[in-house]
């Protein structure tokens, strides 16, 4: 169980809930023994009925009648505290999963970009939901029936003992082999446990991937392919989850033989003592009702063992991602203010999942207020240099420099709140468009996120809609265009009114007049913003202060949009060409 020690800490903020349900459970285990040996005092009374009734027939009416009386009060009684024990346990075992559940997903927020590279969402989800829900039940059920089984054993052997010693003896002897049965099937379960979650990390992952991809499967006509792919890995689950309940249905028949076993044991042993006299004629159902109250908890063992096993399964499961030290670490929590003026020095940086060399010896300077538009080939390091601004990664060598201070200094909720960001590939929520917009501002009025729609010319196409803002988005924004979506990722970008604006060739999905129109408006609300220009086209570059084209990571040209013409490089190149497309269209 050392994977389960992560969970010590969680338990300690409930411990008193869980004192109170352990105390609660010894009282109603000491008093579920009251039945058993009443039973068997009302039998021995029954069996002296012609001697005692002939002697006083009052007394003995009213001790029968007492111990019904106790009998009824101690199961009652019993019952109640069984309720409350569950309240405890159970209710606690819920805070448990709600904590657990929020550390991964805090432990999510943190890591870093790459992590998300190199693990399928589907498998993500997995961990935070049925891990978490098999570790839920060794926190609640499990804890629970452990705690009775214990406490029941105990109490109930105890009792045994000082009842009839040698019958005692012979009713537990079966429970050693159960012991060791438990053991080494235990180990087994655990084992197909793992297999079993993580064939069902791999069935998430699939079906997610489909769902969101629905459309190119659609295209290309590869439903079937997908469809035998899907039953090729339902298939291997089913079999691992049979191959499971094969080993965990050992366990009741095996017990309850064990259990059956015991019963004849009393009878036949107990049989013998009571024709020899050594005990009375209500020993023998007081321990047939001793054996089969210890039934449910030797049943419970096998079902308790289990769920820990799995629990220890997804415990260890979710240990691996709780494990991982994040990349990105946050130096300070002192809020900071940033004014935006970046500089690289030096830069290199290779991409640790695929080894491509994004960026190589990169120095430039953006002044605070002034505007940079990057241009190059397709995969000249583009959009890494956007990624280093915002600290999705680190360099490997090189210093990147934001108001003086090495971008590693900086509060990193501080540096990400100063900065909106517009991606190439525009996210949008399965939410409103306007909550979407809001989403860099939350506290955004209707009128501010309408501003924001109209700065990126995305306003007459959302009045359009039925519902207009209130207009709830498929996954991943799939309700709009893809200009639509670009725009809608831009207007979140500007409500935020940030320090440093990164936009990402985000204009590519629409219009050269729809363009000029968004770079217009961009101009005039970005005044003292830093702002970075990614693009293929010249059109977005060509206001800028001040232009760098790069070329297999490294600076190729740099300088004003009439510095750039005269040398008649890429730039120049890329000008021509493009007007030459714009006179022809």
């Amino acid at each position: 169980m050392k994977e389960l020690k992560k969970l010590n800490s969680l338990f300690k903020n409930y411990k008193w809930q869980l004192l109170g349900g352990l105390f609660v459970t010894v009282i109603a285990r000491l008093l579920s023994i009251v039945l058993p040996k009443y039973v068997g005092h009302i039998i021995n009374l029954l069996n002296e009925y012609e001697s005692r009734s002939a002697q006083d027939p009052e007394a003995f009416r009213e001790e029968l009648l007492w111990s019904i009386l106790i009998i009824l009060g101690s199961t009652l009684l019993a019952a109640g505290l069984t309720f409350v024990m569950r309240q405890l346990i159970i209710v606690v075992s819920r805070h448990l999963e709600y904590d657990l559940k929020n550390i991964i997903y805090q432990q999510y927020q943190r890591l870093s970009l790459g992590f998300y590279k190199q693990n399928r969402t589907g498998d993500l989800m997995n961990r935070i939901s049925e891990d978490v829900s098999k570790v839920r039940m060794y926190m609640g059920p499990a804890i629970m029936y452990g705690i009775n089984m214990i406490t029941l054993f105990v109490v109930v052997i105890t009792v045994m003992i000082q009842t009839a010693p040698e019958l005692t003896l012979y009713t537990i002897a079966p429970l050693p082999f159960l012991s060791v049965a438990i053991y080494l099937v235990s180990r087994e379960i655990h084992k197909r446990s793992l297999r079993v979650q993580e064939l069902l990390s791999n069935l998430n992952t699939v079906s997610q991937e489909a769902f969101s991809g629905i459309s190119v499967i659609k295209a290309y006509n590869l439903t079937p392919q997908i469809n035998e792919q899907f039953i090729g890995i339902s298939n291997e689950s089913k079999e691992k989850n049979i191959d499971l309940a094969r080993i965990q249905a050992l366990f009741f028949p095996l017990m309850l033989f064990l259990i059956g076993l015991s019963n004849v044991m009393v009878i036949y042993i107990g049989g013998k003592q009571v024709m020899d006299g050594i005990i009375p004629l209500g020993t023998i159902p007081e321990f047939l009702l001793y054996v089969n109250m210890l039934t449910w908890p030797v049943a419970t063992l096998g079902w308790v063992t289990n769920m820990v096993q799995q629990a220890e399964a997804s415990q260890k499961r979710i240990n691996e991602f709780l494990n991982i030290v994040p990349e990105i670490q946050n130096p300070t929590q002192e809020p900071e203010t940033v004014t935006g003026a970046i500089s690289f020095k030096n830069v290199d940086f290779v991409y640790d999942d695929t080894n491509i060399h994004a960026l190589k010896d990169l120095s430039f300077d953006v002044p605070a207020g002034s505007t940079l538009a990057i241009l190059g080939r397709t995969g000249s390091g583009k959009s890494t240099i956007l990624e280093l601004i915002g600290r999705l990664y680190d360099t490997q060598t090189g210093e990147i420099i934001i108001d003086g201070v090495n971008i590693k200094e900086h509060n990193l909720d501080s540096l990400r709140q100063a900065i909106g960001y517009v991606p190439q590939d525009a996210f949008l929520f399965s939410d409103t468009i306007a909550n979407n917009i809001a989403f860099g501002k939350y506290d955004a009025t209707q009128e501010e996120i309408e501003t924001a729609a109209r700065n990126a010319v995305v306003h007459k196409n959302i009045a359009k809609f039925t519902n207009g803002y209130e207009t709830v988005l498929g996954e991943r924004g799939i309700s709009l265009s893809g200009g639509q979506k670009q725009r809608v990722s831009i207007a979140r970008a500007i409500i935020k009114r940030p320090q440093i604006l990164l936009f990402d060739d985000c204009l590519s999905a629409v219009d050269t007049e729809t363009e000029e129109k968004i770079l217009n408006n961009l101009k005039k609300i970005t005044q003292g913003t830093t702002t970075i220009i990614v693009s293929h086209r010249v059109s977005s570059a060509k206001n800028a202060d001040h232009i760098i084209v790069l070329d297999n990571g490294a600076i190729a040209e740099q300088g004003n949009h009439e510095q750039l013409l005269k040398e008649d490089g890429y730039y120049a190149e890329l000008f021509a060409n493009q007007m030459l497309e714009e006179t022809d269209a």
